[in-house]
């Protein structure tokens, strides 16, 4: 870095694309009173942005720093790494174009995170560079948006009301919208494209994970049984629910793994599942599902995939993503019910076997606004912040972590709670 510049607290890579513009808009309040910058590679696009930014914001950015960098020129991300200390990266899908800004993070001693909902990449990353971050000090903090954010510190916020020992977690997702919803895509193209790929690849995920963890965890009792395919749950009023293909299970049981190696803790068996209002949602869905899961397997079926999306997602996902009107009109819940014993009935070791069956439980909520975008940038933004105030509450002195293992012991929870999103007991544990 040229010593004349100055060192930022945090960087914005990818600011030119959807997830980044969003994320500069959510940083000109949670980013108030640090120094921070943006990046990409064209700088003409970037003070395009700035500007776009500006008006709808009403705020004056002319005095953003902007820092070229390019995928495609390590010398160029070194550089851009060494400008700030914590680097938040916009720039998917990871499978593609995550590694390389890790390796320069890592290089430059920079944290880093980003909204990585691919669990090969996640995983490699952890198996990968976990030594050397720690070597480095730095963090690394994938998984930090909607709706891993919601899910992992959700299950942790589970586990603080509990009062006891949680043996299994179900959570279950639902979306509503306060206009009625009159078509249009829900989805940006970049996530349609991790999914696409994430899914291809899902094979890679048992080796990973062999080579990840050379120990199986102990078969802990009672196992949490799978529900059937569809079924409905009174946990979200009698709604019609499936199995939720998300990383949200792969993330949180990551974050759970963190905690019996490093803590001893027992960890907390968990399935995700999303619900939906109407049997006519959960056919079109699954319509959507199995078109997708089918040309995911063949090279041809994901250029298909890639060079229609809205004709395969039957509109639902663009390039154009979706409006501003109904991003800021749809809310999210994630409602989690746990189950387990009264603190009394703690046992001395965490591998020992519980001879009763559990019967505390209860159940907890996650809300808020504009999932996609808006809670994503607002949870990726203050995961970034808290890495910069709260180091010396994070596990150890650097590693590549999920977002419940890093966050767990930090106020990052009651930092959410104060900007859109709520935690929240819905009936108490008995």
């Amino acid at each position: 870095m040229d010593q004349t510049e100055e060192k930022l607290d945090v960087i914005i890579f990818g600011a030119s694309g959807f997830t980044g513009k969003y994320t500069i808009f959510e940083g000109i309040k949670l980013l108030e009173g640090l120094r921070w910058g943006i990046a990409g590679r064209s700088r003409d696009k970037l003070r395009q942005v700035l500007g776009e930014i500006e008006k709808k914001a009403d705020k004056d950015l002319s005095e953003v720093p902007i820092v070229t960098a390019d995928l495609k020129d390590t010398d160029s991300l070194k550089r851009m790494a060494e400008r700030c200390k914590v680097l938040i990266n916009c720039c998917g899908p990871y499978r593609f174009y995550g590694e390389p800004v890790i390796k320069a993070c890592i290089e430059a001693g920079t944290h880093h995170v980003d909204v990585s909902g691919e669990p090969q990449y996640m995983e490699r990353m952890q198996l990968e560079y976990h030594q050397q971050a720690q070597e480095r000090g730095i963090y690394i903090v994938s998984a930090c948006g909607f709706d891993s954010i919601p899910a992992d510190l959700g299950t942790v916020f589970l586990e603080r009301q509990f009062d006891g020992v949680v043996n299994s977690v179900e959570t279950y997702m639902k979306f509503s919208s306060k206009i009625p919803f009159k078509g249009g895509a829900v989805l940006h193209y970049g996530t349609w494209e991790s999914a696409i790929y994430g899914l291809a690849h899902a094979n890679e995920l048992r080796g990973l994970r062999t080579q990840l963890y050379k120990t199986r965890l102990p078969n802990f009792q009672p196992r949490l049984k799978n529900r059937p395919v569809l079924h409905k749950s009174s946990i979200v009023d009698g709604w019609w629910s499936v199995p939720f293909p998300g990383s949200d299970r792969s993330v949180v049981m990551r974050s759970q793994r963190h905690f019996y190696d490093v803590e001893k803790k027992r960890p907390i068996q968990m399935k995700a599942y999303i619900a939906f209002e109407s049997l006519l949602h959960v056919l079109g869905v699954a319509l959507v599902a199995i078109i997708f899961s089918i040309l995911s397997r063949f090279k041809f079926g994901r250029q298909l995939l890639l060079k229609f999306p809205k004709l395969f997602s039957f509109g639902f996902c663009s390039h154009e993503g979706p409006t501003e009107k109904a991003m800021e009109n749809t809310e999210f819940a994630i409602l989690f019910k746990g189950v387990g014993w009264d603190k009394e009935e703690k046992l001395l070791e965490p591998n020992d076997q519980y001879k009763s069956p559990p019967t505390k439980k209860i159940v907890t909520k996650v809300t808020g606004t504009n999932p996609g975008y808006g809670a994503t940038c607002v949870s990726l933004i203050l995961s970034a912040t808290t890495i910069l105030r709260e180091a010396d509450k994070m596990p150890g002195s650097g590693g590549v972590f999920p977002p419940g293992a890093a966050y767990a012991k930090t106020s990052l929870i009651e930092q959410l709670c104060k900007n859109g999103f709520t935690f929240e007991v819905v009936k108490g544990a008995n």
